[in-house]
């Protein structure tokens, strides 16, 4: 470990000397130009690849671009996500936009990162529909940005021809975390923080082990070093993010628990709020539902991924866990949180199911009271083992059963949403409505939204505020 900790090390100085050079050379651009390179991300998937992007934007940022909101920039990049294949056609979409764009910019460089690119047919089709792009890289090396830049420049200068100067940069896995490199934060008092990437689980529909790669832990002191940096910058709210945030830890030299991992933020001086996800209900300990009962910090939300209320399907589905066994734990749960606010993710129309099978999943949805869901129609995810299986269910078949899923969870949460109704709660304030100025936008601990008159100067604030209704997944307030 020693020595992987080393070579982690080297490689942050290294990258530091790309960021640098090329600072140096953007500055000297600027001099003779007075105008700065600017920059435009586009985000697609989950909260990870948000905080990759947010990595990203440091890196650029540091060498001297300023970010825009308009593809009409020096650098464009994507961010891809592949969780679904209609994923994949959104970035299409925005290539054959970028493409036409670049012809009226020579000099503007068009970037790929994220999980689509550890698919190689889709690289395959970029190289041959695409030849435009000029760097593409994947999950594992965002830490490389400015090596790629540099290399891309350098083909040019020497005078490759256009079709080889395509940078193409793409780890199948790694144990590497490199530290210490630049980020940019989208909010100054809330922040997440990677704590494990990767993932180690193979549910049989899932393409995210796959381009993500295996589970490899963060140590515990460099987790909490950038955890007391951020509170000392101001951030109160803080994510910690994995893919499966539960199995932290059982990687390292020294296997660590989420449990207590949660136990040492907590001491933390400045953090007034701990959030997580994604917890994988296999790996939910009695430890950890111990610390959450005891905890004065850790928010009164959890998101448990349900997939299904059938143990038959759970089963062929690989989650390790069946239908009693997550009621079990949710009675756990409730009864160390009794005001817990559950949410989730259910899939309807997995191969083979039966209504039987589905009248297990709305049985589920009844009887523990989801707060809201997040529902899909299953869909063939090519490279994942349920794209193979027999049994595909007929489209209208799930269809009808979606909407009767969607129907039980509305009524589901509308009895629950509203129970704060007439309270004064504690209220992180985060931004000015976008749809009417005079309000303001926060969460409640729950992760509810709640919209209220007041002052800008009160974002970043954790202030109390009356409750006055409730609109189903937001509420009316004031200030208390």
């Amino acid at each position: 470990m020693e020595k992987l900790k080393n070579t982690n090390e080297l490689e942050t100085n290294k990258q530091l000397d790309f960021i640098n050079i090329l600072k140096s050379k953007y500055e000297d651009e600027y001099k003779k130009t007075g105008v700065r390179k600017t920059y435009y991300i586009q985000t697609f998937g989950c909260q990870m690849n948000s905080r990759d992007s947010e990595k990203i934007s440091g890196i650029l940022k540091r060498i001297g671009y300023v970010e825009t909101d308009t593809e009409d920039a020096d650098f464009v990049l994507y961010n891809t996500c592949t969780v679904r294949e209609n994923a994949n056609n959104r970035v299409y979409g925005r290539l054959g936009y970028v493409g036409r764009l670049k012809k009226s910019r020579p000099g503007m460089l068009v970037a790929l990162c994220g999980c689509m690119m550890q698919e190689s047919t889709a690289v395959e089709k970029i190289k041959a529909s695409y030849p435009f792009v000029d760097i593409i890289f994947g999950t594992h090396n965002i830490f490389k940005l400015a090596e790629l830049i540099k290399t891309r420049l350098d083909n040019e200068e020497i005078g490759t021809k256009h079709s080889d100067r395509m940078v193409i940069d793409l780890w199948k896995d790694t144990d590497m975390i490199v530290e210490n490199l630049p980020n940019d934060r989208k909010y100054s008092f809330k922040a997440g923080v990677n704590i494990v990437f990767g993932c180690n689980n193979y549910c049989s529909y899932c393409i995210v082990p796959y381009v993500r790669g295996r589970e490899r832990s963060r140590n515990l002191e460099d987790i909490l070093e950038e955890v007391k940096a951020l509170a000392s910058e101001g951030v109160k709210e803080i994510m910690l993010l994995g893919q499966n945030v539960n199995s932290y830890g059982k990687n390292l030299d020294k296997p660590l628990t989420f449990a207590k991992l949660l136990e040492e933020i907590e001491k933390i001086e400045g953090i007034e709020r701990i959030r997580f996800m994604t917890s994988h209900p296999k790996d939910l300990s009695q430890d950890l539902i111990d610390v959450m009962g005891r905890s004065k910090k850790i928010c009164n939300h959890l998101h448990l991924p349900l997939q299904s209320g059938s143990t038959r399907l759970l089963k062929i589905m690989n989650r390790r866990y069946t239908k009693e066994a997550y009621l079990d734990l949710v009675e756990r749960i409730k009864k160390a949180v009794p005001d817990i606010s559950l949410t989730t993710d259910i899939i309807v129309g997995f191969p083979g199911e039966t209504e039987e099978d589905f009248l297990e999943t709305l049985d589920v949805v009844k009887r523990v009271g989801f707060d809201s869901a997040f529902t899909f129609l299953y869909s063939k995810r090519t490279g994942t083992p349920a794209a193979n299986m027999d049994n595909q269910v007929d489209e209208k078949v799930a269809k009808d059963r979606f909407d009767r899923l969607l129907t039980a969870v509305q009524e589901s949460s509308s009895k629950s949403l509203g129970r704060y109704e007439n309270t004064v709660q504690d209220v992180l304030v985060e931004e000015v409505n976008s749809q009417d100025g005079s309000l303001l936008t926060g969460r409640l601990s729950n992760n509810m939204l709640v919209h209220f008159p007041g002052n800008q100067s009160l974002i970043g604030s954790i202030i109390p505020v009356y409750l006055k209704e409730s609109k189903g997944f937001y509420y009316i307030g004031s200030q208390a």
